[in-house]
C-alpha cells in the first residue's frame, strides 16, 4: 500500500507545529487508500551537514548512524507531508538539514506542505518549494496554511473542547489529500516500472 510520512518539522521547546501534525496525520489515517506514520525530527538528531561530499556523490554511503537511520526511514515512503511554522520569514533551519542531509531517498516522492506562522507560513513553504525540486521531488499545488484564527484558536484550546478549530479546513484538507495521494500513487508507479 501507498506510504506516507508527516514530518514533524520543527524541535524548539513548546513548539506548536506537532498539534497540526496529529490533525493532519488523524485526518490521514482515515482513509483506506494510504498507510501514514508520523516522523518527529526530535526523533533524528541529526549533527549539521559537514561532509567531505555532497549528499548526491556520497550515494547513500553515509558513516554516521544517525544519518543512516534518517535515510532509511525516508526510504520507506512513497510522499510526504512536512508541517512547519515559519521562522523569520523562511523554515527552521533543523529541517532544512533534515533535507539537505539525504538526497536519493527523496527523489521522485511527492510532497505537500502544511504551514502556520507570518503570513499563515507561506514564505517557508515557498522557500521549500524550491528545495524539494532540487532535491528531485514534485511539490503538490495545493498547500494548507493555517489562518492566524484558526492557529490562535488551536492554542487557547481546551481539552474538554468538543469542536476542534481545524474543522474549518475540513474543505481544503480533503483537496490537499486528494491531490498528494494522486501524485504519490504515480510517482510509485513510475518508478516500480523504471525499476523493472
Amino acid at each position: 500500500m501507498t506510504k506516507i510520512q508527516i514530518i514533524i518539522g520543527t524541535t524548539r521547546p513548546n513548539r506548536f507545529s506537532e498539534k497540526p501534525a496529529h490533525w493532519i496525520f488523524n485526518e490521514a489515517k482515515k482513509r483506506t487508500d494510504i498507510k501514514v506514520e508520523l516522523v518527529d525530527l526530535r526523533d533524528y538528531p541529526l549533527p549539521y551537514y559537514d561532509e567531505a561530499l555532497s549528499p548526491a556523490a556520497l550515494q547513500g554511503k553515509y558513516e554516521k548512524t544517525e544519518v543512516k537511520k534518517w535515510a532509511e526511514k525516508i526510504s520507506e515512503a512513497d510522499g510526504y507531508i512536512i508541517v512547519t511554522g515559519e521562522y523569520n520569514h523562511g523554515y527552521p533551519a533543523v529541517l532544512k538539514n533534515a533535507l539537505d542531509y539525504i538526497y536519493y531517498p527523496w527523489n521522485k516522492k511527492a510532497v505537500g506542505f502544511v504551514s502556520y506562522g507570518s503570513v499563515n507560513g507561506a514564505r517557508s513553504v515557498e522557500q521549500l518549494r524550491q528545495v524539494v525540486i532540487e532535491l528531485q521531488m514534485a511539490p503538490i499545488r495545493s498547500s494548507i496554511y493555517l489562518p492566524s484564527q484558526v492557529y490562535m484558536a488551536v492554542k487557547s484550546q481546551k481539552p474538554d473542547d468538543k469542536l476542534s478549530p481545524f474543522e474549518s479546513l475540513s474543505e481544503v484538507k480533503d483537496s490537499f489529500l486528494d491531490q498528494l495521494i494522486w501524485w504519490t500513487k504515480a510517482l510509485k508507479q513510475a518508478r516500480e516500472k523504471e525499476e523493472k
